[in-house]
């Protein structure tokens, strides 16, 4: 559950409402992929948008259409008590794991995103990963702070960010935070565009924003970095250069949007308001860089 290819699939929303027969599209992707595991309500999938029922609607739909596949859930929330609740919530949905993210507002000193942890993993009877997404959270780890909490109870994975692209230095890298956690506690890449040199570079996961709307390539680049084969998963990586350029210039959290739309997959607009999509120019040079690169709904 805590290798391989972890997809991050949207929440697409339609008329401001959870859009569930377009989610339920989705997740048959990454059923058909054979992704590794789900992960629902992550960045990708606008937790912190959604209320605690919208939340546990799609935690539900995501258990129930993922078949044999693994379920995480997104937890995350401004306060400890909030947590607690879409914890709870998660597990009676089914999910396998949670994926916890300190989002905050004040800024959170070391002892107190600690003890955020200690809180959550002190009630949970599932596994938990640790999601370090500083663009997002402000919340910066530090290795001695990934250790402490990685010997809590229930810590299974730690979500890192990008690294060195240098392979030598993002090698040192992955084995610094290894030298610093239990053997039992996975690595998880993030950052779509370092996946292949995370993988490459010892790696367990990659959580994956592209894997929850393009599976098939994302699995391509997964299998083949697990397997040994880094020419390929560098190869394959290389090619999608363009739009690990566009998740650069404007996010990816905007721009797997307008991927899932401009297939069809999910409704034009669907996400929360106040985020927009892409500007109209920008949405037809992402068309373009699919087109170029031939993925269809079949990729």
């Amino acid at each position: 559950m805590f290798t391989g290819l972890s997809a991050f699939p949207h929440t697409p929303l339609r008329n401001d409402a959870f859009d569930e027969a377009a989610y339920e599209q989705l997740l048959e992707r990454l059923v058909s992929a054979q992704v590794d595991s789900i992960t629902a309500l992550g960045s990708t999938g606008s937790y912190m948008y959604l209320d605690r029922d919208e939340r546990r609607r799609v935690a539900a739909s995501a258990v129930q259409h993922a078949g044999k596949i693994p379920v995480l859930v997104g937890i995350g929330a401004l306060r400890t008590s909030q947590m607690l609740r879409h914890a709870e919530d998660a597990q009676q949905a089914g999910a396998s794991a949670v994926l916890l993210a300190p989002v905050t507002y004040q800024a959170l000193g070391d002892d107190e995103v600690f003890g955020l942890f200690e809180d959550v993993a002190a009630d949970l009877s599932v596994p938990l990963v640790l999601y370090d997404n500083p663009g997002t959270t402000r919340v910066t780890f530090t290795d001695e702070l990934y250790a402490r909490i990685a010997a809590l109870p229930h810590v299974a994975s730690i979500k890192i960010p990008s690294m060195p692209s240098d392979a030598t230095e993002a090698a040192a890298r992955v084995q610094t935070i290894r030298d610093h956690i239990p053997e039992t506690v996975t690595v998880g890449i993030s950052g779509d565009s370092a996946a292949a040199r995370g993988l490459n570079a010892g790696c367990d996961a990659w959580y994956s924003v592209l894997g929850g709307t393009l599976p098939v390539l994302a699995q391509t680049i997964t299998r083949a970095a697990l397997a040994g084969d880094q020419e390929t998963a560098t190869a394959e990586s290389r090619r999608l250069a363009p739009l690990w350029d566009m998740f650069a210039r404007h996010g990816s959290y905007r721009v797997s949007a307008a991927i899932a739309e401009h297939l069809g997959l999910v409704a034009p607009d669907s996400l929360p308001r106040p985020v927009r999509g892409l500007d109209p120019r920008t949405r037809a040079e992402v068309a373009r860089i699919i087109e170029d690169l031939k993925i269809t709904l079949g990729e």
